[in-house]
């Protein structure tokens, strides 16, 4: 899983958009959004902030016609918090985001770009604020495996 990420980095010349989904105010459901505000952007990584109203940037995210759209978001992977996984649209399937306006695998369809998304289990979506030791740690080293040396999963 992580080494096709690895791979998606180190292409250099295909333009990656990073989609941060969540919700803050709900603990780890912010995870997404926690995760591409500490992305560093240049010519072949982008970012977005969608937070829980991903369908209001399907033309920006067109617009930038990347080759690749990873789409973070918590999910409920039925694993430990903080655990995740890059997944095809396709596998989606039954995998529950519970907290936005429409659900990643409707949503991804009206994208022109190949579709990635970086599920990460989290500890609770219960309301308030900062996520969890677990999670953050996880979203930490993603953060510092995207703005680094792609090697630190």
């Amino acid at each position: 899983m992580y080494s096709r990420l690895r791979n998606l980095l180190a292409a250099p010349h295909r333009l990656k958009l990073f989609v941060g989904i969540g919700n803050v105010l709900r603990h780890d459901d912010g995870v997404g959004v926690y995760i591409v505000t500490k992305i560093y952007e240049n010519q072949h990584i982008r970012v977005i902030n969608a937070e829980v109203s991903i369908e209001n940037y399907i033309g920006k995210i067109n617009a930038f016609d990347p080759a690749v759209i990873i789409l973070i978001d918590s999910m409920f992977l039925g694993r430990k918090p903080g655990y995740c996984q890059l997944l095809s649209k396709e596998r989606l399937g039954g995998i529950s985001t519970h907290t936005h306006n429409i659900s990643l695998r409707i949503i991804s369809d009206l994208f022109k770009s190949e579709i990635l998304i970086l599920g990460i289990q989290p500890a609770t979506v219960s309301f308030g604020e900062g996520l969890s030791a677990p999670v953050k740690k996880k979203a930490d080293r993603i953060v510092s495996a995207i703005n680094t040396d792609y090697s630190c999963f």
